[in-house]
């Protein structure tokens, strides 16, 4: 079976030979490694074009991974500790409100860019494999660029500016998504982290009220031209999962552990498929390779079914010790429904 068959089976649940595997190798992990990731990453088949893909140069890594503090395109400054972890941002060109009018949004990218990571996440192209490209994220933007806490207290109090900020980003993405929806993608990835450990950061209401409205625009758009939706968050949200799955997302990446396997099973199992997130918080960094496969197998006995609802993926970060990301791949491939 090629593989944009067997990925676009398991999104559907009609049964794959077996589960795509995507990769999520944050950069910093490839420096690390080196050939000793390359050697494991060729036994294994991956299903999403990323052996395809040139690396590229560390000094060309987004700024948000490039060691040292850098300004993106929108004007955020990104303090970055070490080469290919994502930084912290510490500039803020929104922080005062009285800026605004002199605020000028980035051109919008004529199509996408041709190298593995963007913001740190694989975009593939069409072909055998299945082509998912983007990583458009929304709420992290507006916290780039207004700050975190003083958005909080923007969203708390109902300041009305922060709408204009919603909307006016709303339409900077809405042109974004018109470049990457005349291309040949068969699905595009957005991604905002929305829970803490135990809850959302911000309240459901305030979610569905201020957020849902934005991102259903955004998802209409890619569902009216025929690719499929993948949305990640880090964090307790399932909460929200119920309006993502309404909304037509297809593909979730979301920290099921921590949210409850067993609620995820009795939830949602079946109602959307799961591109799976591993414990790298407990897991993936100190268990040993047999804790890793022990792991994956209850992982995927709670959020897929027989006909599929599986995509096998786990962020390798670099504290992840080489025997681990092997087993985790070794675990990926022998896996039978």
């Amino acid at each position: 079976m090629k593989s944009r068959d067997r990925v676009i089976r398991a999104i559907n649940f009609k049964q794959p030979d077996r589960v795509p595997i995507s990769h999520a190798i944050l950069p910093a992990t490839q420096i690390k490694y080196g050939r000793a990731l390359d050697d494991i990453l060729a036994c294994v088949h991956e299903d999403f074009g990323w052996s395809e893909l040139p690396e590229r140069p560390s000094d060309e890594l987004p700024a948000i991974y490039r060691a040292g503090r850098h300004y993106d395109d929108f004007g955020t400054l990104w303090d970055v500790s070490q080469e290919g972890i994502c930084g912290i941002p510490i500039e803020h060109p929104l922080a005062d409100w009285r800026t605004y009018a002199k605020f000028r949004w980035p051109e919008v990218a004529a199509g996408p860019p041709n190298h593995r990571f963007y913001s740190g996440h694989m975009v593939g192209h069409a072909g055998n494999h299945y082509a998912r490209g983007g990583w458009f994220t929304f709420f992290e933007v507006m916290q780039q660029l207004r700050g975190m806490e003083d958005l909080l207290m923007d969203l708390a109090c109902g300041d009305q500016r922060v709408y204009r900020l919603r909307d006016d980003l709303l339409e900077f993405n809405m042109k974004s998504l018109d470049a990457w929806c005349a291309m040949e993608y068969d699905g595009l990835h957005f991604a905002d982290d929305w829970g803490t450990q135990s809850s959302l950061m911000v309240s459901p209401e305030c979610w569905r009220r201020f957020f849902k409205p934005a991102y259903q625009a955004m998802f209409d758009k890619v569902l009216a031209a025929g690719m499929d939706v993948h949305f990640h968050s880090d964090g307790y949200i399932p909460e929200i999962i119920p309006d993502l799955i309404d909304m037509g997302v297809k593909v979730i990446n979301c920290q099921v552990a921590l949210i409850g396997l067993e609620k995820i099973k009795r939830d949602f199992a079946g109602r959307v498929c799961f591109r799976t997130e591993l414990d790298r918080q407990n897991i993936l960094p100190f268990a040993s390779p047999a804790q890793v496969r022990d792991h994956i197998l209850e992982v995927f006995s709670h959020v897929g079914t027989a006909d599929g609802g599986i995509i096998a993926c786990g962020e390798i970060g670099p504290d992840v010790p080489l025997e681990n990301i092997r087993a985790m791949y070794e675990t990926f491939g022998s896996y039978k429904y």
